[in-house]
């Protein structure tokens, strides 16, 4: 396994020779195992938790949804916090297992809990700040201990092992109400041990420290987390990640406006993410493949017209069987999150210095997650005062927009990258316990 030396490359790469190149690092194996196996953990407590604190406990969906908005803000800027901490001392593995251990022990907050609102809140605080915490020192581990040409490949790989247990955890969570007779505090304890299990395959199998390879271009010394908005390349990629993020109004959305317009059983609707799942986990490793051979940038933004034709397809009447409507919204969103999440990582990772990328993509992820509560709020908003066609015509509106500043702005060849069949300079990858 190796580290390339280069910086960015938005361009197709030459043609390498031998086949160590296309290997995926093991460290991108090992941290996608753990995040399957976590994901199976937190999945399983997600697809039961509306029920668990509405029907079981009687929370409103009011109480609920202001619970769950707020911890998912607090969750995208303590990522700030993370990638900073993460940069100093290059801890990227000990502060993502930090933020993977209080994942895991927020399942056993959940069921000493009880029925009591503090301790809940308390529980699903955890989750969110320990969530926040992993997402940037991962992804910076990933992209140190991958080429530069291959890091579609390897974020890929990686968020399709993510998906293949965020696939498994509901499954895994009715399973088990149905053989424990709606028994939620199984599922905490379960979710609870596995949890544990995936913190302990970090420990023991993703390597401590990533050896920096020095750039081409020397890049000057800038200080971490909000020093990468110093650099020019960087800004324009987060201003259009930010810019697109704006005009997104989240799955849930879709979801609900799904189950509208088909009608279907409130018993169905947890069910509806495992479709996009499916969708993304089939596509991630071809959709970041393509990106290495043509670019991030034009996948990236080809993700977002999957976006706009999801938004279309629900406003175009179908008649005749719900599969009509539900296979192409699904299937275009799993289009949409193949062609994105993991490829906007691999475009901004090597524009950052090594000594500041966990930092930096904090930046990246909040700037994107923060834009998207926005664009949440404001549909929900217009959903109240126009009803939900005039709301989706204005996503559509808006997104068009996006799409406009989005092509404007992505940068087809930040500097510092070196030109196409420059010779890499490789070395070894450190690999420390």
């Amino acid at each position: 396994m190796y580290l390339a030396t280069t910086g960015r490359r938005d361009t197709p790469a030459p043609p390498r020779t031998g086949g160590a190149g296309r290997r995926v690092p093991g460290t991108v194996l090992a941290l996608g195992t753990v995040s399957l196996v976590t994901d199976i953990s937190s999945e399983m407590v997600t697809a039961v938790l509306p029920l668990y604190l509405v029907l079981g406990l009687g929370l409103s969906p009011l109480q609920f949804g202001f619970l769950d908005g707020l911890f998912n803000g607090a969750a995208a800027v303590v990522r700030l916090l993370g990638g900073y901490a993460a940069d100093r001392g290059r801890g990227h593995k000990r502060v993502a297992g930090l933020g993977y251990a209080l994942s895991a022990l927020s399942r056993l907050g959940l069921l000493l809990a009880g029925g009591a609102t503090a301790g809940i809140a308390a529980a699903l605080a955890t989750d969110r700040v320990g969530k926040g915490i992993r997402t940037a020192p991962r992804d910076a581990l990933i992209t140190l201990s991958s080429p530069p040409e291959a890091l579609g490949r390897s974020f890929g790989v990686h968020r399709a092992m993510d998906t293949t247990g965020a696939l498994l955890g509901p499954l895994a969570a009715f399973a088990l109400l149905w053989a424990t007779a709606d028994a939620y505090d199984a599922v905490f304890v379960v979710s609870f041990c596995v949890g544990l299990f995936g913190v302990l395959l970090l420990v023991l199998y993703v390597p401590g420290q990533q050896q920096a390879p020095p750039p081409v271009i020397p890049a000057p010394r800038r200080g971490k987390a909000f020093g990468a908005l110093r650099d020019p390349a960087f800004r324009r990629i987060l201003a259009a990640a930010s810019l697109l993020g704006a005009a997104t109004v989240g799955d849930a959305f879709v979801y609900l406006l799904l189950q509208r317009r088909l009608d279907l059983p409130v018993g169905w609707f947890p069910l509806l993410p495992l479709g996009a799942a499916a969708c993304y986990l089939l596509l991630a490793v071809p959709a970041g493949r393509i990106a290495d051979r043509v670019g991030r940038r034009l996948p990236f933004l080809y993700g977002h017209l999957a976006l706009l034709g999801v938004y279309a397809t629900l406003l175009t009447p179908v008649g005749g069987p719900a599969l009509l409507l539900l296979v192409p919204v699904l299937a275009l969103l799993g289009v949409f999150y193949a062609t994105t999440d993991g490829v906007l990582m691999a475009l901004a990772g090597p524009v950052l210095p090594a000594d500041g990328r966990a930092g930096g993509l904090a930046v990246l992820q909040t700037g994107q997650a923060l834009a998207r509560m926005l664009a949440a709020a404001g549909f929900g908003a217009a959903w109240t005062v126009w009803g939900p066609g005039p709301a989706l015509w204005a996503a559509i509106s808006a997104l068009l927009v996006a799409l406009v500043g989005g092509w404007a702005l992505l940068p087809r060849n930040p500097s510092g990258t070196p030109a196409p069949g420059t010779p890499e300079v490789q070395i070894p990858e450190r690999r420390t316990a």
